[in-house]
């Protein structure tokens, strides 16, 4: 699903997206930290499904405005390449692979016409 990312890697482009849910992960640090999950994320310019569902800290943009589960948002992010998986040296075990994420989510705003998210076809 997420190739369509791959072909736009390193551009800022303005998303959106339903909110689903509020979760918690431990960061690097070993800390406890809050998160959010979107749903059906889509680019504005052509409304083409990028994402099923993206992961991003629940940082102070995103506390400011009040998400209910099915909000819909929009959003500008940055296209950018990580690796996921996990290594185990003593076993010689290497499962990282490489996926497309979008970061640095700035101008966070609550979508209300919900005409404009799913246009008529």
């Amino acid at each position: 699903m997420r190739r369509e990312l791959a072909t736009r890697e390193g551009e800022r482009k303005k998303f959106r997206a339903v909110f689903s849910r509020i979760g918690k992960k431990t960061n690097y640090k070993g800390y406890r930290e809050d998160t959010i999950l979107l749903n059906d994320v889509r680019e504005v310019e052509t409304n083409h499904l990028v994402a099923d569902h993206l992961w991003f800290s629940y940082t102070k943009s995103f506390e400011k405005i009040l998400l209910t589960e099915g909000t819909w948002i929009e959003f500008e992010a940055r296209v950018k390449e990580y690796t996921k998986g996990h290594v185990n040296k003593r076993y010689h075990i290497d499962k990282r692979k490489t996926d497309y994420k979008l970061s640095h989510p700035t101008k966070i705003k609550i979508v209300e016409n919900q005409r404009e998210i799913h246009p008529i076809q």
